[in-house]
């Protein structure tokens, strides 16, 4: 049974930063990409910023390039997502999913991943 769990999510001013982590269960970790996505009331499920299987390549959505961190483990089968200079705009339930696929195009698509975890709340007040 694969199982992703996030975690670190909370309550953050603008301008603070929170990790996210997201381990993962039931699967062989090092072989799927793994990606972020965040949804807020309202809105649409979005893509935040993926990791490619090893680590080396990264991708962001705009709104976060240069706040937003990815990092992986895989020793770990852990994912992690490092926000910082947090905006009220960044308030959302943030997922991890791993998905099979390797390219970015795929990666920065929702319908291109196969497991999903339950998601953690993200609110930053202003």
């Amino acid at each position: 049974q694969v199982r992703l769990v996030e975690s670190g999510g909370g309550l953050v001013q603008a301008g603070g930063s929170l990790k996210l982590s997201c381990a993962a269960s039931g699967l062989t970790f090092s072989v799927y990409g793994m990606g972020w996505f965040r949804q807020a009331p309202g809105k649409e499920r979005e893509f935040v910023g993926a990791i490619s299987r090893n680590g080396a390549n990264t991708y962001y959505t705009d709104s976060v390039k240069g706040r937003f961190t990815i990092s992986r483990d895989n020793a770990k089968n852990t994912v992690y997502l490092q926000m910082n200079s947090l905006k009220p705009e960044d308030t959302a339930v943030y997922y991890c999913a791993a998905s099979a696929y390797y390219s970015e195009t795929s990666l920065r698509r929702s319908a291109y991943y196969r497991y999903w975890g339950q998601g953690t709340q993200v609110t930053v007040s202003s």
